[in-house]
């Protein structure tokens, strides 16, 4: 699917507020409520938008510990990275979980309430996933940055910037 700069200006504002009525997202891009709508079905359609999600504040609901956690397997076989990758899914305190190079075969991000909750985590359950060989946790201090807004300026291609 070709984007014009159109479809960018609707992408960035879902990505700023995905609750904003169509009236207001037409009206924020230049267009009349119909062409917006259609072309925000287009989008998704073309699985340029994957879904609307609101976002909460970790703190304030209690999820004070933050854990990048690096995994390395015993062995990288296809049935047991489907394995893992698996279990990873549904363990609710995994909020991410890249395939990586380097080190270690995946890291994880962690979110939980804390130390003793980290502790379930880690020896009940993530040690306990078939083919995990190795754990190396590292805390999150503080959050110096955090976005979910991918950079569409800079994804851009040329054509659709003008």
């Amino acid at each position: 699917m070709h984007l014009d700069t159109i479809d960018m200006r609707i992408l960035s504002e879902i990505q700023e507020d995905a609750s904003l009525t169509n009236a207001e997202l037409a009206a924020r891009v230049g267009l009349s409520a119909s062409p917006c709508l259609a072309r925000v079905r287009a989008l998704d359609a073309a699985g340029i938008i994957t879904r609307r999600v609101a976002l909460l504040d970790p703190m304030l609901l209690g999820a004070d510990v933050s854990v990048f956690i690096q995994v390395t397997l015993e062995k990288q076989t296809e049935a047991l990275l489907d394995v893992f990758e698996a279990a990873m899914a549904g363990f609710p305190e995994v909020m991410e979980c890249y395939l990586m190079t380097g080190d270690s075969d995946y890291l994880l991000r962690v979110v939980v309430r804390d130390t003793v909750a980290l502790q379930h985590f880690i020896v009940d359950r993530l040690s306990k996933t078939r083919g995990v060989a190795n754990i190396r946790s590292s805390f999150a201090l503080k959050q110096v940055k955090y976005k979910t807004a991918l950079p569409l300026e800079q994804l851009a291609s040329p054509r659709a910037r003008r």
